[in-house]
């Protein structure tokens, strides 16, 4: 007789070994907080390295799943090179300010930190000195009595003019004069009087007729007295526009004069200063309308407002309170909130827009720092991969004009001009996108090329251990939460095995671990100092209760029968297989009656599940691998002419992975051989195409789950699990199971071969069970060699 008993896991096993007296505290409270990371030493040497590298293409992306602390401490190592690496000098400010050569383009200028403001109130300061200065000189009883002087010479030569004409005039009874539309002629007597009015009503049409006749004739001299006229006022205003000029370069030299000496450095201020004397010049009539008293009319003053706009600066982005190098993490990542917009103002339809609009991005305010993305974010909106790659490539940013991207009928489109750009972009993200970034985009290849791949687990010793209390610490003080206990700290530790899946690993999903402290604190005893062991184990059972309700109601389904289910006796064609339930963040385990019909034919194995694509294709595979383990097996002297139907009865969901394989094989050899299988045994377990029994996902779960059934069924002593061997130290389990186990009431048997799980469900040897399946199969032959001969 076969004793199975060798294959029975020691209920030692079946939890983590760690001892309560290597924890040296009594809580928390005792140890010093931890700073660093624990168990990520790869990865943030990675993020470490790759934040000093200065050569170009050395941004990051940081992979690994949510929880495990990648965010935070990106935040944290890139805020700590931020102020160690802090300079004013390292910074800059950038202003954008009108191009007086084309406005359409308007010319940006870089400042060091804290700058860009001084000379936002510099041009602001100048240009009020100017306006008043200005309207100083032009209201000045000094400008008065020139501007009167010019008046009375242009008007002396005016007189002068005309009474020359008049000369030749009178003489054909004509006079001329100047009136509000020019020059203008009039008759007069024959005593070379003017006409009075009633005189010129009775002028016939025959003395008009004399009058324009008479005016013909003095056409040369007039045309010549025209051009005579013109010139007087050409010299006129020239006068007058010079003296103005004069005046005005006076005031301005005077004012801008110790602007140009403090930005005496930059040529592209001082050709700035420059132009924006010459527009001023050129507008000088804006600046005495602007000053005169006459200022009454809103839509003067309006216009007039909207002049000045041009002398104002558009502080882009501003580093003056900055205490140390720009950390910005862009949540919202889309193009123009990377890239920067222009805003627009709607006139009439059209949207028009200015170089006082542009406003910065976060590449623009990432500037001299770091700027932390999450990659799907980028890739989900449109044009914003490309624009972080086309800013790292060129080290440059260009804002867009919105009708680039947009159908907007502009009447102002400017092209702002570009920036330089040195930044360390961070990628936060997955690793299946960073390896199709890696496979299909070149340019990710250049640009990305530190990888800091966090890590789930971590090596569960006594050091980690240590760690991983003090690192709760940390978080429980950032928190204000309570302390933990020595005792609550071990079970943390077992719940962080149980997150691994591996008894000699701790889980590094922090936001796990702290759910659960925010819970047992809340928990916890207000009177008490610390959170202890049963604060953590009442959290535990608090969160099954909220979200195990579906399992409940399968629980259910089993105990009052409408799931089928045997765990007692032995039965042909049928075993309790073991599958995992994940409903949102929670699982657990539940069996799954297979069973197997075999009959003669040639179909070999049908997998009705597969039939119906009710299963994924790792599930595929491992019924298929079925047939290769059975074909070496018996079909190297023989053709299997067989056909078995395999069914999870009673499931109507999808199923997928390869867990299930092992117990589909040995449902075969029952269906096959017509071999009893003991019922109260369940099976987990994926094999290979040698008969090798390989570890599976969710062991936890399965051994619980058909734990709790059996329980809710009643114990008999004989009920237990097949797991793979390899999966023993994936064993964390509930202390009811092992104190089940420990009482000789439910039992876990751990295999490495497809033979030992036989010998375990049927009670027979390999030959035994051999002979009885190559009985079988020779029959089917003896069938087929029968109806050929026929």
């Amino acid at each position: 007789m076969i004793k199975i008993e060798k294959y029975e896991v020691s209920p030692k096993k079946m939890t983590s070994d760690i001892k309560i007296t290597n924890l040296k505290f009594e809580s928390t409270k005792d140890l010093k907080p931890m700073e660093d990371m624990i168990g990520q030493n790869r990865a943030c040497q990675a993020i470490n390295f790759g934040i000093n590298m200065k050569v170009k293409g050395y941004n990051i992306y940081v992979c690994g799943i949510t929880g495990t602390g990648r965010n935070s401490y990106v935040k944290k190592v890139s805020e700590n090179y931020a102020k160690d690496n802090f300079s004013r000098e390292s910074l800059k400010d950038y202003v954008y300010v009108y191009n007086f050569k084309n406005e359409y383009e308007p010319i940006s200028i870089s400042f060091p930190a804290g700058n860009g403001k001084v000379f936002q109130k510099h041009i602001e300061e100048a240009i009020a000195s100017i306006r008043k200065g200005l309207s100083k000189d032009f209201t000045s009883v000094k400008y008065g009595n020139e501007s009167m002087k010019f008046s009375i010479d242009y008007e002396n030569k005016v007189e002068k003019i005309i009474d020359k004409l008049n000369e030749k005039a009178i003489k054909k009874h004509i006079v001329f004069h100047i009136g509000e539309d020019g020059l203008v002629s009039m008759p007069l007597n024959k005593d070379y009087s003017l006409l009075s009015e009633e005189d010129i009503e009775k002028l016939t049409e025959e003395d008009f007729a004399k009058f324009r006749a008479s005016s013909n004739k003095l056409h040369k001299e007039l045309t010549k007295t025209l051009d005579e006229l013109r010139r007087a006022e050409e010299e006129y205003n020239n006068i007058v526009e010079t003296y103005d000029r004069n005046i005005a370069v006076t005031a301005i030299e005077a004012i801008l004069k110790k602007y140009i000496v403090i930005y005496s450095y930059d040529k592209k201020i001082l050709t700035y200063f420059e132009n924006m004397k010459e527009d001023i010049l050129l507008n000088l009539e804006k600046f005495k309308q602007n000053n005169s008293k006459n200022k009454v009319v809103f839509t003067a003053m309006k216009v007039n407002k909207s002049f000045f706009d041009r002398y104002k600066v558009n502080l882009f982005v501003d580093n003056s309170t900055a205490e140390k190098l720009p950390v910005i993490i862009e949540t919202n990542p889309t193009y123009y909130n990377l890239n920067g917009y222009m805003e627009y103002k709607n006139k009439q339809g059209s949207f028009i827009t200015s170089f006082l609009d542009i406003k910065a991005g976060a590449i623009q305010k990432a500037n001299g720092g770091f700027l932390i993305l999450n990659v799907n974010d980028v890739l989900k909106n449109p044009y914003s991969w490309d624009c972080i790659k086309r800013t790292l490539k060129n080290k440059t940013a260009t804002i867009d004009s919105l009708s680039e991207y947009n159908n907007y009928i502009l009447t102002t489109s400017i092209k702002p001009e570009k920036i330089d750009i040195d930044m360390k972009v961070i990628f936060v993200g997955d690793y299946d996108t960073y390896a199709i970034l890696y496979e299909y985009d070149d340019d990710f290849q250049k640009l990305f090329k530190i990888l800091s791949e966090f890590d789930t687990q971590m090596d569960n010793n006594v050091e980690n251990q240590k760690n991983f209390a003090r690192s709760l610490k940390s978080h429980c003080e950032s928190k204000s939460l309570k302390y933990i206990s020595r005792d609550g700290i071990f079970e943390m530790i077992r719940y962080s095995n149980r997150l691994a899946e591996d008894k000699n690993k701790l889980s590094s999903r922090y936001n796990k671990i702290m759910e659960l402290i925010y819970e047992a604190n809340y928990i916890a005893d207000k009177d008490k100092d610390v959170i202890d062991a049963q604060d953590i184990l009442k959290s535990l059972e608090f969160k099954k209760f909220r979200n195990n309700q579906y399992q409940e109601r399968l629980y259910e389904m089993y105990k009052d029968g409408t799931l089928l289910l045997d765990i007692d006796g032995e039965k042909i064609g049928q075993i309790n297989g073991l599958v995992v339930i994940s409903e949102g963040e929670y699982s657990f385990g539940s069996p799954s009656k297979i069973t197997a019909s075999t009959y003669i034919g040639k179909e070999g194995i049908i997998n009705i599940e597969r039939e119906v694509k009710n299963t994924g294709s790792s599930h595929d595979k491992g019924v298929m691998i079925l047939s290769g383990y059975l074909g070496e097996r018996y079909g190297k002297d023989k053709s299997l002419s067989f056909t078995t139907s395999i069914t999870f009865e009673q499931n109507y969901g999808y199923i997928d992975g390869d867990s299930a394989s092992s117990t589909e094989l040995y449902l075969m050899f029952s269906s096959i051989a017509d071999i009893p299988i003991k019922q109260y045994i369940a099976v987990t377990g994926s094999v290979s195409q040698k008969g090798e029994i390989q570890p599976i996902g969710g062991v936890n779960e399965k051994v619980e789950g058909f734990f709790e059934i059996c329980s809710m069924k009643g114990l008999t002593g004989k009920q237990g699990v097949i797991i793979p061997k390899l999966n023993i130290q994936n064993l964390i389990l509930k202390k009811e199971v092992i104190e089940a186990c420990e009482k000789g009431l439910f039992h876990i048997y751990a295999i490495s071969t497809v033979d030992e799980g036989l010998e375990i469900l049927t009670g027979l040897k390999r030959n035994e069970i051999d002979k009885k399946m190559n009985d079988t199969f020779q029959k089917f032959i003896d069938y087929y060699e029968c109806d050929d001969e026929e």
